[in-house]
């Protein structure tokens, strides 16, 4: 890679990134279309957000994905958004023009995209249960709800959270049957039993300590269980729900699409997905 005076920047602002795999992809799509830009990872603590969003068009950053814990907060710091990530309510790409600051969401559809394609799964019409509500969990909820799923349950250790989650998707979504559940509450495993796709879209299973959100005895076989962590790529939840026979995925589908939905609205170029996703592959190695 020839890094010059002209080359764009792009990159990705959270805390913690160390596990990130995307400058790995981004940088592979950039080679192979000859593109002269560089993927970076900018650690950034929330204290440090505003300092660091203000900064993006002095240094002549075209744009730059945004991941926990931003993804909400990252919104006042912006001069327009998208229509997708105004309705949802987090932002997880940013683009840089002319001095102007645009928020886009690009999770929700690289969520659909992987459960489309790695798994061959419709959800409309489906039962779903998700695990978390932050700036992930409401993208994803609201693109299962624009899919027309049959009913939605959402739950967090932050109930609040889930109830507002809830709220704002009902306020869009007038027909579609849903409801919270505590963590501790009796519904809880009544839920997880009756649903046809979970999904973890909180951050606990990246750590080997972190704790089993769910009972592996309320898992059957006909269940699709998505857990959006891709790093490690088979968490405690993961495994627990293949050896009762269901169908499961990690977050690297998703990462993979929300990345190149990101990659096309920085470089207006297709992007190359399975060049994206061999890069992946070979940097777990």
């Amino acid at each position: 890679m020839n890094i010059n005076a002209l080359t764009k920047i792009v990159g990705l602002i959270g805390y913690p990134i160390d596990y990130t795999l995307s400058p790995d992809m981004h940088n592979a799509a950039f080679k192979e279309l000859n593109l002269n830009f560089v993927y970076l990872p900018f650690r950034v603590k929330s204290e440090d957000l505003p300092l660091a969003i203000n900064g993006l068009s002095a240094l002549n950053i075209v744009g730059v994905n945004v991941t926990i814990p931003h993804k909400e907060l990252v919104m006042k710091y912006l001069d327009d958004l998208s229509e997708e990530a105004g309705m949802i309510g987090a932002v997880n790409t940013i683009c840089v023009q002319n001095g102007k600051l645009r928020g886009d969401n690009t999770d929700g559809k690289g969520f659909v995209a992987s459960l489309r394609e790695e798994l061959k799964v419709d959800p409309a019409g489906k039962k779903v249960f998700i695990l978390g509500a932050g700036g992930a969990a409401r993208a994803i909820g609201f693109s299962l709800a624009k899919l027309g799923v049959k009913r939605m349950t959402m739950t967090d250790i932050e109930m609040p959270k889930a109830e507002r989650l809830s709220a704002d998707i009902k306020h869009h979504f007038h027909g579609l049957w849903l409801d919270t559940v505590g963590l501790n509450d009796r519904k809880f495993e009544e839920n997880v039993l009756d649903c046809d796709i979970l999904i973890n879209a909180t951050p606990c299973g990246m750590h080997q300590d972190d704790p089993l959100l769910i009972n592996p005895d309320w898992f059957s076989s006909n269940q699709v269980v998505y857990d959006i962590i891709y790093n490690p790529g088979q968490t405690h939840l993961l495994k627990a729900a293949k050896e009762k026979g269901c169908l499961t995925q990690n977050g690297l589908g998703m990462l993979i699409h929300q990345g190149a939905l990101s990659f096309e609205l920085w470089t207006g170029e297709k992007a190359p997905i399975e060049v994206m996703r061999q890069a992946i592959v070979e940097s777990r190695k």
